[in-house]
C-alpha cells in the first residue's frame, strides 16, 4: 500500500477531529498527548511540539510549508501534516504529510501539495500543524494528536 493515499486519509481524519474540537481551542502548542513510559520521570523526557515557520513558499498552484518537531516513540507510526488557509476564510486546503521520526530529537519537517488555481495568493495566511499517530482501535486506525500549532504566516512566490 502506498503512503499517500495513508497520508491523505490521516490528513482527512486529522482535520475532521480538529473541526469537531473547534469549540475548546487548543493554545499553540498543545501538551502532548501520550506521556513519558512509566519508568521514566516525566522531567527528564523531552516535550512534544511541532512548529512552523514564518513564511512558506507558492509556486506553480504548489505551496511549500515547513517547521520542527520533537516526539517520543508512538505504538504506530507518527506524521505531521499541515493545512493553510486564507486569514478570512474557514476553508483549509490540505498540504502533505510527513512521516515522524520520534527519537526525543528535534528534526524538519517540509510537506508540499497542490491547491486549487486562484484559492491562496502572496501574503497572510494561516497554517495549522500537528503531530499524530495512528494507533490500532479495533478495525481502525485512529489518530492521536501529540501536538498542534496554529499560527498566521506569510506565503511568498517563489
Amino acid at each position: 500500500m502506498s503512503v499517500r493515499p495513508v497520508l491523505g486519509a490521516a490528513a482527512g481524519s486529522a482535520l475532521l477531529l480538529l473541526g469537531l474540537t473547534a469549540a475548546a481551542p487548543a493554545p499553540a502548542s498543545a501538551a502532548p498527548a501520550a506521556s513519558a513510559p512509566a519508568s521514566a520521570p516525566a522531567s527528564v523526557a523531552p516535550a512534544e511540539s511541532v512548529t512552523v515557520d514564518g513564511e512558506g513558499r507558492m509556486a506553480d498552484g504548489s505551496v511549500t510549508l515547513s517547521g520542527t518537531y520533537r516526539c517520543l516513540g508512538g505504538v504506530g507510526p507518527v506524521f505531521v501534516s499541515s493545512s493553510v488557509s486564507r486569514p478570512s476564510s474557514d476553508v483549509r486546503y490540505s498540504v502533505g504529510g510527513t512521516r515522524a521520526v520520534c527519537d526525543g530529537k528535534e528534526h524538519r519537517w517540509q510537506n508540499s501539495g497542490t491547491v486549487p488555481a486562484g484559492a491562496l495568493e502572496a501574503g497572510r495566511a494561516h497554517v495549522e500543524a500537528a503531530l499524530f499517530e495512528l494507533r490500532p482501535g479495533g478495525l481502525l486506525l485512529l489518530p492521536v494528536f501529540h501536538a498542534v500549532e496554529r499560527r498566521g504566516i506569510t506565503l511568498v512566490q517563489g
